[in-house]
């Protein structure tokens, strides 16, 4: 059995060396929800879920230290608002990068296959510092991406439980959720992600 995750993804570092991913899925088995991955300059991951059922498929899909299920709403725009009762982050899409436009001629169905995923993987990470684009999902299962359209961010600005994380800044050094990292450059991803059991 395959599940699939379709939506998009903002990989943000801060000046602070907090780093934050962003899930923001319009279909999923569990409906419509946002998720958020929290790596504090310690190396203590924290996962914000807005309901338990997520929160146990999500951390036996990646690695956590914490987890915390509170409310996750997103606002869409010119900015764009992620507000959970621990954090509050806005930031601003920018430009497609110069890869979007390659994603933009792979044909959807040979971009879904977990062939692709597997044969692209080698050369993500050369093109896109931090990215892998097939691995583990944990308990023998696979997850694959597919995405469709990379933006750079232009700005940022996020506070933690009432404190300021500082300026907008590369995701480094790599967050340890699971088998990859968001780009080491701040990026908004429309993608689908697929886990397939084993």
């Amino acid at each position: 059995m395959t599940s699939s995750f379709a939506g998009r993804i903002a990989g943000i570092g801060t000046a602070s060396g907090t780093r934050i991913v962003v899930g923001m899925w319009d279909e999923s088995p569990f409906g419509t929800f946002a998720d958020v991955m929290v790596e504090q300059p310690s190396g203590h991951r924290i996962l914000i879920a807005p309901r338990q059922a997520v929160a146990d498929f999500v951390a036996s899909t990646y690695a956590f230290d914490e987890v915390r299920i509170e409310p996750v709403s997103i606002a869409r725009g010119d900015e764009w608002s992620v507000h959970t009762r621990s954090l509050q982050l806005r930031f601003t899409p920018g430009k497609p990068l110069w890869v979007s436009l390659v994603l933009g001629h792979v044909p959807s169905v040979v971009r879904r296959s977990a062939w692709w995923a597997r044969l692209c993987n080698p050369f993500a990470g050369r093109l896109m510092p931090g990215v892998r684009t097939y691995g583990s999902a944990g308990g023998g299962r696979t997850e694959w991406y597919a995405a469709s359209r990379v933006c750079r961010l232009t700005c940022a600005r996020a506070t933690w439980e009432g404190e300021e994380l500082g300026e907008l800044a590369p995701v480094t050094p790599p967050v340890r959720f699971g088998f990859a990292s968001s780009p080491a450059r701040p990026t908004l991803t429309t993608l689908t992600s697929y886990v397939r059991d084993a």
